[in-house]
């Protein structure tokens, strides 16, 4: 026991910045490596998905991918900023309006949010067809047990707030929510966070829905399932599983940071 907790604290955290710029900077590097990883993990399909991360010092404002620019070509430098009215204050490129419908009620809802990662991908939106929250059937589907929400509803494109708020509010506190004959939408205290929430519960997904056709899966016991999800569901261990990954995106596409 002593041993882990001298293991623990050598894990590094999250930095923290002496200035909003330098958070800017971060967040929007972040923000463009989670599209790259998104891209390689095939989470693209055509024009739809985002991520979304707050500005540090406008808060009603947030930072999000331009429309119609594939995922594995976006940089650091191609991102815009979209205010709560919808209008793109900085950057060149228009936004996506289900991203804004969804993505300014989410953070109109949750002040402790930074980023939210939504996108089509397809176990994420295969699982979702089931109108079903995940089991805690594995080790890593632990981390959403009784943490994650369903929209329990379907009406075409999301492009009104009033949608985007009937979300926030299934996705209540959670880390995440499923959306149902739609797809799956994560949170994060950052990007790091909300980006590695949305590919483990895309593979989560994709373990519940083998595990099914097989057979009948054995769920973990509900106070053993709390227990894994304090271990692997909290925020620290959200940012920090990320951190692999970030650094091998950033290794093979270092364009992304431009």
């Amino acid at each position: 026991m002593a041993q882990a907790t001298q293991d623990a604290a050598r894990i590094p955290g999250p930095p923290q910045f002496a200035t909003p710029a330098e958070e800017r900077k971060y967040r929007k590097q972040r923000l463009a490596a989670a599209f790259r990883l998104f891209s390689k993990f095939g989470f693209d399909e055509g024009v739809a998905g985002h991520i979304t991360a707050r500005d540090p010092e406008k808060l009603d404002h947030f930072w999000v991918n331009p429309f119609g620019m594939h995922f594995g070509q976006i940089r650091a430098s191609d991102l815009i900023l979209v205010n709560h009215r919808g209008e793109v204050v900085e950057g060149k490129y228009p936004v996506n309006g289900a991203a804004f419908a969804i993505h300014s009620q989410v953070h109109a809802a949750r002040p402790d949010v930074v980023a939210a990662a939504h996108a089509h991908s397809m176990y994420g939106k295969s699982w979702a067809t089931l109108g079903r929250l995940l089991d805690p059937i594995t080790q890593d589907a632990c981390a959403f047990y009784e943490d994650h929400g369903l929209f329990a509803d379907f009406t075409g494109v999301v492009y009104e707030t009033s949608e985007g708020e009937r979300i926030a509010k299934a996705l209540g506190t959670g880390k995440a929510a499923i959306l149902r004959n739609h797809g799956l939408l994560t949170v994060g205290h950052n990007v790091d966070e909300a980006a590695w929430w949305f590919i483990t519960m895309d593979r989560s997904c994709h373990a519940q829905l083998l595990a099914e056709a097989a057979g009948e899966p054995i769920k973990i016991e509900h106070a053993h399932a709390l227990a894994t999800r304090a271990q692997i569901g909290n925020p620290m261990a959200g940012w920090f599983q990320f951190q692999p990954l970030f650094a091998q995106i950033v290794r093979e596409q270092p364009d992304l940071l431009e």
